[in-house]
């Protein structure tokens, strides 16, 4: 059996742990950074889309914090949404008309909107709000750590990493694992700036996000959001951006249930936040620390990719160290992020506080409050 510090991992908010009524002062920082990524405006109409089972003190930060700013608060308490259209029949009319008449929405769900075909991204993309996602994230420690960052320094980075993904003819993704798969023919995000109607963007911020033409090789699953940590390497063969092969256990069974009719490979990410939490976070925290790596299979559809709506079956799947070679070039080298070192990098994070402090990849050192707002004097 695989021993994985990760193993432990929350499977949905029920099983998060609650945050002490307190503690939401230690909340603000992130929540702070929340609000101005979203660029709430005072009036605007705010919905907090929150399923049952969030923490009361995570949505009361975000619900109070947005009123402070004079936007008209609605605070929607929803069921939770099924993964990888399981409840495709369920009705979600109350969510969307809401979702509809919103500025701002803030979504705390746990599968997020990828698995859901009325709140899928084009169906944001048609609409006027500003769709902001905390995917896994709708949590006191989401908040605490990787929420703390400030988005400036999120940017620099972003920009830095941009100018040489985009430029890339090949990526490759090695772990101690086994994983050995290069990704070609790329396309990124790109920096997105400030939002606007129709965007979505996840929460807290965190990497460069990018879909591939071709993929070759083998990802080693280390966990993924079908299977958690499996007990067994599952090992997932890849040719022509088209998954060929499943093997390992019980984990690889799952994985090849969950899509009978098989994946392609739909998208990648590179963690660019040094401050999001590892141990004891959520996939979709994990995914977005500096210098880890995710990826998503999409199910195929009629045997083919369409990429135009949901797969239904999505699984990401979750490499915490991985070693990333951009075109040869060492990118990431087991899990750390070389720009983290890069003197732009600290230039920018200089004026919010020490570098070595902003910059540290250390995700149990919590960032200082007066290192996470407005650019030191």
């Amino acid at each position: 059996m695989t021993i994985n510090p990760y193993a432990g991992s929350p499977f949905s908010y029920v099983a998060e742990p609650p945050a002490a009524p307190y503690s939401i002062v230690e909340l603000m920082p992130g929540v702070r950074n929340l609000l101005e990524y979203v660029r709430l405006e005072a009036g605007e109409r705010v919905l907090l889309l929150m399923e049952h089972a969030v923490d009361p003190v995570v949505v009361q930060a975000i619900g109070a914090a947005a009123a402070y700013r004079d936007a008209d608060v609605r605070i929607l308490s929803v069921a939770p949404f099924s993964p990888g259209g399981w409840d495709r029949e369920a009705p979600l009319d109350i969510e969307t008309a809401a979702f509809r008449e919103a500025d701002v929405v803030i979504s705390g769900t746990w599968w997020g909107e990828v698995h859901t075909a009325p709140l899928f991204f084009d169906q944001i993309k048609s609409r006027s709000s500003r769709f902001l996602s905390l995917h896994m994230t709708a949590t006191a420690g989401a908040l605490l750590t990787g929420g703390r960052l400030p988005a400036e320094v999120f940017y620099a980075l972003l920009r830095r990493a941009l100018r040489q993904l985009t430029a890339a003819g090949s990526i490759r993704v090695t772990s101690e694992r086994g994983t050995d798969v290069t990704f070609s023919g790329l396309t990124f995000d790109p920096d997105p700036g400030a939002m606007r109607p129709g965007d979505w963007r996840p929460f807290p911020y965190g990497g460069a996000n990018f879909w591939p033409t071709d993929t070759e090789g083998v990802l080693v699953v280390e966990d993924s959001t079908v299977t958690g940590v499996p007990e067994e390497p599952v090992r997932i063969t890849l040719e022509g951006n088209l998954v060929r092969k499943i093997e390992g256990g019980a984990a690889a069974e799952q994985l090849r249930r969950y899509a009978p009719g098989g994946y392609y490979m739909r998208h990648g990410l590179f963690g660019l936040n040094p401050k999001v939490r590892v141990s004891g976070g959520t996939q979709f925290e994990r995914e977005k620390h500096a210098g880890a790596f995710y990826c998503g299979l999409d199910g195929l559809t009629g045997g083919v990719p369409v990429k135009t709506g949901p797969g239904f079956a999505h699984c990401d799947c979750q490499i915490d160290r991985p070693t990333v070679l951009v075109d040869g070039e060492v990118f990431v080298e087991r899990g750390r992020l070389l720009m983290l070192d890069e003197p732009e990098i600290r230039e920018v994070a200089a004026q919010f506080g020490p570098p070595e402090v902003i910059l540290d990849d250390n995700p149990v050192m919590i960032l200082p409050r007066r290192y996470t707002g407005a650019p030191t004097r």
